[in-house]
């Protein structure tokens, strides 16, 4: 029952709609777009960005990411792990390659005038995505306010309010 589309993807061509909040879109071609990954061990990602658009902190916890600039000049760090909870940044230029290692919090941001955009390879075929805000403050159910206020070192009511974003 194997046919030729389960081993192909069209669209990578395309810009995504960057006019969101973030400045930003991601264009998927993992498992869930190409079936006959299964099992692979890879996939990739085209990214787009609107000037000053962000890709917010997140991780892979199944994929390392090697991050290809096509176009314009992007900010990317990543955070080492504990202790040191160090960050590791550059400025990207067009053609500029960078990894972020498997299960790191890193981020990319367009510091350049115009568009830029990004393709992604990462080592898994569902890399799966967690975005730190999203996680923290827009789990369901809600991780309890005092837990988040205690861990931040904030007022609850600080929390509430970020939780009401998501």
């Amino acid at each position: 029952m194997v046919q030729a589309n389960h081993f192909s993807f069209s669209g990578l061509h395309i810009p995504g709609n960057t006019s969101n909040a973030l400045g930003s879109a991601v264009t998927p071609v993992f498992v869930g777009q190409i079936p006959g990954l299964n099992t692979l061990g890879i996939s990739m990602a085209r990214i787009d960005y609107a000037p000053w658009g962000l890709i917010p902190p997140h991780s892979h916890p199944r994929a390392t990411e090697i991050l290809t600039v096509l176009e314009g000049r992007l900010l990317v760090g990543f955070v080492t792990s504990n202790p040191d909870n160090r960050l590791i940044t550059k400025v990207l230029e067009k053609g500029d390659v960078f990894v972020f290692p498997i299960g790191l919090v890193h981020f990319q941001r367009n510091v350049g005038l115009g568009s830029a955009f990004s393709i992604s390879s990462l080592s898994s075929q569902n890399p799966g995505v967690l975005l730190v805000a999203n996680t923290l403050f827009g789990s369901t159910p809600s991780i309890p306010n005092d837990i988040l206020a205690k861990a931040f070192q904030v007022d609850k009511s600080v929390v509430e309010k970020l939780q009401a974003q998501f």
